[in-house]
């Protein structure tokens, strides 16, 4: 079985942060703490592979500062999370991430609480992944593992596709965990059949990443509450190890 990278998403870091400092006027530095960078820079020296943030439209954790520092500062890669917006695609085309990733937002939810409609945006996705490409930004789509979004995420010529994990792991105790891994692995398989490559990601933790980490065609999972849960407890450095250790059967 192929390595599994891991992509650490470091945005509760920065939520821990907001909760007392959101009115500082400065996103680190004084008695401004923690400081989601230097989260960042511990989760790569543990082996994480990458670095995830969603920029959300209501600034609610991750700030722009916080994103141009992760790009001078991070040594492996930086993954953008994005709304598909004209504000949002200009930004993304400034800073020159790596990757980007194309999710749904709303104010309302509390954490992204499903999959980007690509069928129903479809010019909108459209043009980001066109503008993204032509930069030499890599772009992926955060999808439910539905045949239509699949299908037509491949047909707009996004190369990576991120299954959201979220309905699964929400019903990983319950009843409904057997048909929400098998609609995962079904579209894993239908992903990879037309050529995309399959990342995975929200809701995965410790517990179900035994399961999660069997789905075929893996490239890439982002986790990040667990992640920084754990790390309250364990440090940085443990917290990414074990996940890391987890995703590929050790």
């Amino acid at each position: 079985m192929a390595m599994i990278f891991l992509g650490v998403n470091i945005d509760h870091c920065a939520t821990l942060r907001q909760a007392r400092y959101r009115e500082a006027g400065a996103t680190t530095g004084g008695v401004v703490e923690p400081d989601p960078v230097t989260f960042a820079l511990l989760a790569e020296r543990a082996g994480g592979d990458g670095i995830t943030v969603h920029l959300r439209e209501d600034r609610r954790h991750i700030q722009e500062r916080d994103v141009w520092r992760l790009r001078e500062c991070i040594g492996t890669r930086l993954n953008l999370e994005m709304a598909c917006t004209p504000a949002m695609t200009e930004f993304a085309l400034k800073l020159k991430p790596e990757f980007v990733c194309l999710v749904p937002e709303s104010r309302q939810e509390v954490t992204t609480e499903g999959g980007l409609d690509v069928v129903g945006s479809r010019d909108r996705v459209k043009a980001c992944v066109e503008a993204m490409t032509a930069a030499g930004i890599k772009t992926s789509l955060f999808i439910d593992a539905d045949d239509p979004q699949i299908e037509l995420s491949a047909q707009l010529g996004a190369p990576y596709v991120e299954l959201h994990t979220g309905a699964y792991a929400n019903a990983f105790h319950t009843a409904r965990r057997a048909a929400e891994y098998q609609r995962l692995r079904l579209g894993a398989v239908r992903a990879h059949d037309l050529g995309l490559v399959v990342n995975a990601g929200h809701g995965i933790n410790y517990v179900n990443i035994a399961e999660v980490r069997t789905l075929p065609h893996l490239h890439e999972l982002n986790i990040g509450h667990s992640i920084v849960s754990r790390a309250l407890f364990t440090g940085v450095d443990e917290a990414v190890r074990e996940m890391k250790a987890r995703m590929n059967g050790a």
